[in-house]
């Protein structure tokens, strides 16, 4: 057995052991930490988190049948071994594959998206970024939120990766969370002071081109 296959077999059975104590994302965070710590060591991390990028959506987002084979504890490891054969034989590195078997082999392909999932921000966290989601009433123009981004980036000491959406229904016009914590009418604060730095820089220059024009006809 090779050593990525110690690695991912040794934290399955983590995750077999602690599996009727917690949830799916407990579990998905243990088999996503030994992939990466697997890929880390062989320097494929990025061609292999594009190849899980690709099974999550070409795959189990586009065939729901295959998914439900995947979750189905009626149809037997070897059957789902089979399978993974069939559909990323030649398609994934050997490396995933042998890691899809794994999870199979502990009857955990149902967590595959929240593996998947956990594993992108696993990742982004080695990388020092930091999700954010920004859910304003109204739209925010790019610029505007370029702004927040580089106040956020401060503030946070890692690159945000910022998400917007727009919710009407958003009571007191924007929410911040960050990760798990949720920040209420923090981010209305700094667009209410991104927008008094835009009016004072814009009067600045205003004042400035005025300064000129005076300079320019005094002389």
């Amino acid at each position: 057995m090779a050593e990525s296959d110690d690695i991912y077999a040794e934290d399955a059975q983590v995750a077999a052991e602690i599996e009727a104590d917690v949830g799916v994302e407990r579990i998905a965070d243990v088999y996503a930490s030994a992939l990466l710590a697997a890929t880390d060591n062989a320097g494929t991390t990025d061609a292999i988190l594009e190849e899980l990028d690709a099974v999550k959506t070409e795959a189990l987002d586009r065939f729901p049948a295959l998914k439900d084979v995947f979750d189905s504890r009626m149809i037997s490891h070897d059957e789902k071994c089979g399978l993974i054969d069939r559909v990323f034989g030649g398609r994934v590195s050997p490396m995933l594959i042998n890691f899809l078997k794994v999870v199979s082999r502990r009857g955990r392909l149902d967590c595959l998206a929240a593996i998947h999932r956990q594993a992108r921000l696993l990742y982004d966290q080695m990388r020092g970024r930091v999700h954010v989601k920004l859910t304003t009433a109204t739209a925010v123009d790019p610029a505007r939120l370029a702004e927040i981004g580089r106040s956020l980036r401060a503030t946070l000491g890692g690159e945000p990766v910022l998400r917007h959406i727009t919710d009407p229904e958003v009571i007191g016009g924007a929410v911040l969370r960050v990760g798990d914590t949720v920040h209420d009418g923090s981010v209305a604060t700094q667009l209410k002071k991104i927008r008094e730095q835009m009016i004072d820089r814009s009067a600045h220059e205003i004042q400035s081109r005025r300064d000129r024009f005076r300079h320019s006809a005094g002389n």
